[in-house]
């Protein structure tokens, strides 16, 4: 029975504590009650912790869509992440783009000048997939996770010491409110009359009556002074002490500011080693590319570098491309077409391993040479190879004539 009557009357005081601060936050949105206003300092300090807490929330929310820019992928992982659970792993774009390179090549046969070109590239896909895995994790890790732990943990903190903060400054304007209507009553009884009448008939003792229950309103707004007087000093105390902690509390927003700096200087990092692993897988492509024999596109009569010279590059890359080892269109066409007008055979080195599709051709190992020669009526696009006792059809695309 104790305990309930302790209950309601700590509930009771609440809800009295709770009507005072709702009254005196109207009047004062009202302007009809005083307001005590915070040092300048510490409304800097409020000022500073807002404005923080607003770009790390745009910061840190831009970095996920540049990190992950599918937003289904950003839900599921933030559900997966809320269930403390780990997310299913999943190729990522580059990643699912060169698997698809590799199955296309290896359907059309890695054999083949655009198979073998269409594996390569596929396989570079995976390895920027992999970099840019690896960026992800690492900038979630060391940027995005720091940012999210001030936002959750930090700052949740500061809102719960300035709530605080707040409610003890309407618990000190409403105590200085009833001390000053308190001292306004005191002074209007004091200035009743309360001397006693001469007269002796009822009006005189009515009057003394009325004096005697004036001297008690008089102690008891006396009273209600003092009281007054020391809840305001009360409140007064606890208001300076919330101001206190909640001003620590903002201080350390600079040192927040320092430890983003250290976290921003590990994304750039991050985001530095994922472009240049890109451009250097990137560049290997490119001499891999340069380096297939420029006839692949006979046809045409195009060297397999056109459309490369054709995209504006790095000096970086212009430079690489300029070194590598490369035939001209000139020499090789004229190189084929003296095979083909005479009768006798040249020296080729082969460039890439080459299965036979069937028994009318010479399947080729990368590096090896042997020797071509032309047969009148043979498609333009092969010549007869021999090996020792062996000979078949050879293509074009894999050979690099000798002189």
């Amino acid at each position: 029975m104790n305990i309930m009557d302790f209950n309601m009357k700590k509930l009771a005081a609440d809800a009295g504590t709770f009507l005072s601060r709702a009254v005196q936050f109207t009047e004062e949105k009202l302007g009809q009650a005083e307001k005590t206003e915070l040092d300048a300092h510490l409304e800097n300090l409020l000022s500073k912790a807002e404005c923080t807490k607003l770009w790390t929330e745009k910061i840190m929310k831009q970095t996920e869509v540049l990190l992950q820019p599918n937003p289904n992928a950003r839900i599921e992982e933030f559900v997966y992440e809320k269930l403390d659970r780990k997310a299913p792993s999943r190729m990522n774009n580059p990643e699912l783009l060169g698997q698809y390179m590799i199955d296309a090549g290896n359907e059309f046969g890695p054999g083949t000048a655009y198979g073998n070109a269409l594996i390569k590239c596929g396989e570079t896909q995976k390895r920027i997939g992999a970099a840019d895995r690896e960026l992800i994790q690492t900038s979630a890790i060391n940027f995005l996770t720091p940012l999210r732990n001030f936002i959750e943990g930090d700052y949740k903190t500061i809102t719960k010491e300035r709530k605080l903060l707040q409610n003890k400054r309407l618990d000190l304007d409403a105590a200085k409110t009833r001390l000053k209507k308190a001292k306004v009553a005191e002074a209007r009884a004091a200035q009743l009359n309360t001397s006693q009448p001469e007269e002796n008939n009822i009006m005189v003792n009515v009057s003394y009556m009325l004096n005697l229950l004036h001297v008690k309103w008089l102690k008891i707004w006396a009273e209600e002074v003092t009281k007054s007087e020391q809840e305001v000093r009360i409140t007064q105390s606890e208001f300076d002490r919330q101001a206190e902690i909640t001003r620590l509390l903002l201080e350390g927003i600079s040192s927040t500011h320092a430890h983003h700096l250290r976290c921003l200087n590990d994304f750039v990092e991050a985001q530095m080693t994922y472009y240049a692993q890109c451009y250097q897988y990137m560049l290997d492509l490119q001499k891999q590319l340069g380096s297939f024999p420029s006839t692949f596109l006979s046809n045409n009569n195009q060297s397999s570098t056109t459309p490369v010279q054709s995209v504006s590059t790095p000096p970086v890359l212009a430079s690489a491309s300029a070194s590598l080892p490369s035939v001209s269109n000139s020499i090789v066409a004229s190189g084929l077409s003296e095979l083909r007008s005479s009768s006798g055979s040249r020296k080729a080195r082969v460039l890439y391993d080459y299965d036979a599709a069937n028994s009318s051709e010479l399947s080729l190992l990368a590096d090896e040479v042997i020797t071509v020669y032309s047969i009148p009526g043979m498609d333009s696009d092969w010549l007869m190879g021999e090996r020792g006792n062996q000979k078949g059809k050879v293509p074009i695309t894999y050979l690099e004539l000798l002189n």
